[in-house]
């Protein structure tokens, strides 16, 4: 290994410094497979050994308790944390046989008398630990029943002597079922020890003007907030770990952008005869917003670098009509296009959608999913490798690799958010280059579009397509449910169609089926009519029948779990009922309630909520009720959320950032940005003094897999 020439796998070792941080959590003392479990489990990662040390680390504290409030016992204000200094007046041991009574000790200062009940104590240490005529140092949350004072087993108990062992100043932080405060404090602080003297990776200009402290003080400072305006997300140990958490991420997507765009893109120029075909079979036409994604597709699909482009849509904005023109395109240049669904039911209702306008013009299309087999699947593969299928339509099995292209130069996806960056880099890896166009139907706020999809370009739809009429939503509680069904009773009756949403209760499916099927009997009994199903434990084929039904009219109702929000066209549905509305997200209802009002009648989405509700509830579910613009509500639900939720689940390649906030700190994201382009742009390998230490920062914040990339094309 003398050579002089670094090996690449050497380039792509974790940096030796950062091994003490990447030990697992069960190196920390005092962490036994118990402990490392439960942390796993605290810090959502896959099992104790995948647990580092420094995942504790990013586990920032939620609040703190100070507990130099001592207002004194008459003056403590109801379920406030405080610190009372008093004297022991008197023990009152439970009643003997009666084991469930409390032990209560009484204090009094010169304000008033304050009760410490304990339930289940044991021996005789109370009277040890809090002797009579004692001045002692209580601290603990303070309940008032009928006007007396009490505190339920309090937090700590010091005699007056022995005060200086009492933390004033304590960090919370967000726990799980079965971990102490006490006992995760300890590890924490064992992961501290651990922090060795980084190379500085932020320029240090920048670093003055923000008033950043170096890494590992940071942590430091994190984990040992002295007052309430150190938990703020403003503060500056918080804004310097933000500001590099967004680095890591920034740089990380410029890494990728540059692979993927490495690869050579193949201009496709075609003269657009296909595409004016379709539009002539249109009885309306494009919308500006449209007509300007098409150009926008068009320029890029002729450019020298492969087009990565993302397509933001409102609900019904017509995605599929622009995705169709630029597939029409690829075509007529001689190549094939794909157009990638999450889902089976969607990946078919394209091809339904699809197939009506390009027959018409002379395309063929195919479809093809998991579901497809045997026979049938080999003629479709055997058709798509000789080019004979110019579009093909289907589900991730689209690049199985039994499926091999004739001459693929286009790749639309549908639904971004499942299928991330991780994925695309992997057709790279396969050698398939297609253009790519990323549709989704999430509007996604601004900084966001930033955050997760900074390796695309960006087009979006804003209007209407023609003939789309507006939706009134009304928000009803619950108690009034038996009105609904009356009304649903004469809509059903007048020959309507209507969705009835259930939430997933819990995690566990049991709830969720219980949720939708209960309700699914209840409204079979009141309505006496047949009333279609819809859950998540029913398998594909159960879940394409019911909706077919739905779709055909056998059924006019239909109890779902949200497995329609994803797209399912049934074009003359008019009334959408949503119960507890208040458990969904802002654009999830907006999804939801997309599904109503695609044909020309008006509709209706009626909004059922379990009161009372909270003030932000209130506000979440106004805004929908005033606003039917998705960017808007996506904008008010980031403010109203964060960005972890929007997304969906963490796993889908978005970035579920453990310090960062995207609203707190969009000024830092921006910053990040630029800079990462900056890097990119001076030094594409990482191979500076700058470029190294940044590699640590990449390893540090888990965004390795962007490092992998320098050395592997």
């Amino acid at each position: 290994m003398h050579n002089a020439s670094p090996s690449p796998i050497l380039l792509t070792m974790r940096p030796a410094i950062l091994d003490p941080l990447f030990a697992s959590v069960s190196t920390l003392a005092g962490v036994g497979p118990k402990l490392a479990d439960l942390l796993a489990k605290l810090l959502s990662r896959e099992s104790a050994d995948d647990t580092r040390v420094i995942d504790l680390l990013f586990h920032a504290p939620s609040n703190v308790i100070d507990r130099r409030n001592r207002p004194g016992i008459a003056l403590a204000a109801p379920g406030a944390i405080v610190t009372i200094q008093g004297r022991v007046d008197r023990h009152q041991p439970p009643p003997a046989g009666n084991r469930s009574a409390p032990y209560r000790v009484f204090l009094h200062d010169e304000t008033g008398e304050l009760a410490l009940t304990f339930f289940r104590a044991k021996g005789d240490w109370l009277s040890k630990a809090l002797p009579v005529d004692e001045e002692v140092l209580v601290s603990g949350k303070v309940d008032w029943f009928n006007g007396r004072a009490s505190m339920v087993h309090p937090d700590f108990m010091v005699k007056l002597s022995e005060a200086e062992n009492l933390p004033l100043v304590e960090a919370v932080y967000p726990m799980t079922a079965g971990l102490s405060p006490k006992v995760l404090r300890r590890a924490i602080e064992g992961g501290l020890s651990k922090l060795p003297v980084f190379p500085e990776w932020i320029d240090e200009t920048l670093k003055t003007r923000q008033g950043f402290g170096d890494v590992a003080s940071s942590f430091r400072e994190l984990h040992d907030p002295r007052d309430s305006a150190d938990i703020d997300p403003q503060a500056p140990a918080r804004r310097r770990l933000a500001y590099d958490e967004f680095l890591a991420g920034q740089l990380s997507l410029a890494l990728v952008r540059q692979r993927l765009r490495k690869v050579a893109g193949q201009p496709i120029r075609a003269r657009g005869d296909i595409a004016a075909k379709i539009l002539s079979q249109l009885p309306f036409s494009l919308t500006a917003s449209q007509s300007a994604a098409v150009k926008d597709i068009l320029t890029d699909m002729a450019g020298e670098d492969r087009m990565l482009r993302l397509l933001q849509g409102d609900v019904g904005a017509g995605k599929t009509l622009v995705a169709l023109m630029a597939m029409a395109t690829a075509v007529e240049a001689g190549g094939q296009a794909v157009l990638m669904a999450p889902t089976e039911i969607l990946a078919r209702q394209h091809f339904a959608t699809i197939s009506k306008l390009a027959k018409a013009v002379g395309l063929t299309v195919e479809v093809l999913t998991g579901r497809t087999k045997g026979k049938e699947r080999r003629e479709i593969e055997e058709r798509v490798a000789s080019g004979e299928a110019q579009i093909v339509i289907g589900t991730h099995a689209l690049f199985q690799d039994s499926v091999s292209y004739k001459n693929l130069v286009l790749a639309v996806v549908d639904e971004q958010h499942r299928f991330g960056v991780h994925q695309r880099l992997r057709l790279t890896a396969k050698g398939i280059t297609p253009h790519m166009l990323v549709m989704t139907a999430t509007p996604i706020p601004r900084t966001l579009v930033l955050a997760a999809f900074g390796d695309m370009d960006v087009s979006k739809l804003t209007e209407k397509p023609a003939g789309r009429k507006p939706i009134q939503t009304v928000t009803i509680p619950t108690e009034r449910i038996g009105d609904i069904v009356e009304r649903l009773r004469a809509a059903l009756k007048d020959g309507k169609k209507a969705y009835w949403i259930c939430p997933l209760v819990e995690e566990t499916e049991e709830s969720d089926l219980m949720s939708a099927e209960e309700r699914h009997a209840v409204l079979s009994q009141m309505l006496g009519a047949n009333i279609g199903l819809i859950h998540g434990r029913m398998n594909g084929p159960e879940k394409d029948a019911a909706m077919l039904a739905f779709k055909s009219g056998e059924t006019r109702l239909l109890v779902a779990t949200t497995v329609v929000e994803v797209g399912v066209d049934v074009p003359d549905a008019t009334i959408m009922v949503i119960e507890h509305a208040e458990r969904f997200g802002l654009a999830q209802l907006h999804q939801l309630r997309g599904r109503v009002g695609r044909g020309d009648e008006a509709s209706t989405c009626i909004l059922l909520y379990k009161g009372p509700l909270s003030e932000n509830g209130r506000a979440r579910l106004s805004i929908l009720r005033d606003s039917e613009d998705g960017f808007l509500i996506a904008e008010e639900d980031l403010k109203l959320r964060g960005e972890g939720e929007l997304l969906g689940t963490r796993q889908s390649g978005t970035p579920g950032f453990r310090i960062a906030s995207l609203e707190a700190h969009a000024d830092l994201l921006e910053i990040a940005r630029k800079d990462a382009a900056y890097v990119i742009e001076r030094d594409p390998e990482l191979t500076g003094p700058r470029g190294e230490s940044l590699r640590t920062l990449l390893y540090l914040h888990r965004r390795d897999e962007a490092i992998r990339f320098l050395h592997a094309g």
